[in-house]
């Protein structure tokens, strides 16, 4: 029997802490499904379809420097119906969640326990390389909003789409 985890998002952009928790999970797990989901809280920077072609050619591009690809990843969107809809429809009985502080696990548990009494479904707590620790997607907006450097923190195609963004903003005097 193998073992599918999905590891669910808005990944609004993808970060390299992000990455680095969906590379670890491929190594526990048969089977991962990267899930950008939607965030109703959010308003999204990104169309969904980006974040997953920016996702999954991030993916591509980490396999290559491992001894195996990762060809147990699988990168998707959901935007129908609860998580665990999605986790029963592939037949998924784990989430991973990168965490990165307590305030984080605090965010996550009362999701998590729901999750469970709902449909079984397991959710993981993993923390990132402490190098991406601090790193957050709206961080990462913001500091490109502003003009900065994302390129220590997302992959290259992502540095590129937010700093065409912000060029255009600039352009059109939208900052």
């Amino acid at each position: 029997m193998s073992t599918i985890a999905v590891v669910p998002g808005s990944f609004d952009p993808v970060t390299l802490g992000h990455l680095d928790v969906i590379v670890r999970a491929a190594g526990l797990f048969d089977e991962v499904h990267v899930l950008v989901v939607h965030n109703p809280e959010k308003t999204a920077f990104i169309p969904v379809e980006h974040r997953v072609d920016f996702i999954a050619d991030a993916v591509a591009e980490a396999g290559v420097d491992l001894p195996s690809p990762l060809e147990n990843v699988v990168v998707t969107s959901w935007s129908e119906g609860l998580l665990v809809d999605y986790c029963s429809r592939v037949g998924a009985k784990v989430l991973v969640k990168g965490i990165r502080s307590q305030v984080d696990v605090a965010y996550e548990t009362p999701m998590a326990i729901m999750n469970r009494s709902l449909a079984g479904v397991e959710t993981v707590f993993m923390l990132p390389d402490p190098a991406h620790a601090l790193v957050s997607s709206s961080l990462v907006r913001q500091v490109a909003g502003l003009g900065g450097d994302v390129s220590p923190y997302v992959p290259a195609d992502v540095t590129a789409y937010l700093q065409s963004r912000s060029d255009s903003a600039a352009n059109t005097g939208a900052r």
